[in-house]
């Protein structure tokens, strides 16, 4: 998947690691010839379980406009339940992708117009030896394996690279075994 310009927004929780799982990413797409690479963090208030979201904008030029996204090509939700919460595909663009962590099978969710990629990202961490609520790593490897955008041994160096001495190993595991139990549906 090569773009000249793509904007990714990342909705978590505090402390699931959406901000981490998108540096590793921002790092990745640099070190893949993407010089233009913005990582814009939100915070509501700042506290553990509070919704949060980043914005992370590539591209292969320059990039001067560091506003939070609002016409995303690329949604990836680390915690389903902020579906019911909040409008988090508020401007994803026709024909856009949704990454979602959650434990429903894809004929769970509708949403036309849509690339849709769901796994239970949570559980399989949880295999992968990560302690339960630890989803950023895994969250990649979906990430991965629905666009496709990037190289995915890369990723996972990256992901060795930012969890060095903090169960590097598993993570990487995490988003292996993600990558492998993501089911994608087309638009």
């Amino acid at each position: 998947m090569e773009h000249e310009h793509l904007e990714i927004r990342w909705h978590g929780r505090g402390g699931q690691g959406a901000i981490t799982a998108a540096k590793i990413v921002a790092k990745a797409t640099f070190e893949s010839g993407y010089p233009g690479v913005a990582m814009v963090p939100t915070f509501g208030t700042e506290r553990r379980g509070a919704p949060v979201f980043t914005s992370l904008k590539v591209s292969k030029t320059k990039i001067y406009d560091l506003s939070p996204i609002s016409r995303p090509d690329i949604i990836v939700v680390l915690d389903h339940l902020l579906l019911e919460e909040t409008d988090i595909l508020h401007g994803l663009k026709p024909g856009g992708i949704l990454v979602i962590n959650t434990p429903k099978p894809l004929e769970a969710y509708n949403f036309d117009g849509t690339r849709l990629a769901v796994a239970d990202v949570t559980a399989v961490s949880c295999r992968a030896g990560l302690p339960e609520g630890m989803v950023n790593a895994g969250i990649i490897g979906s990430f991965a394996r629905a666009t496709d955008f990037l190289d995915f041994a890369l990723l996972i160096r990256n992901i060795e690279e930012e969890f060095q001495g903090r169960r590097a190993s598993e993570n990487a595991q995490a988003a292996r075994l993600c990558y492998e139990n993501t089911t994608v549906m087309g638009y």
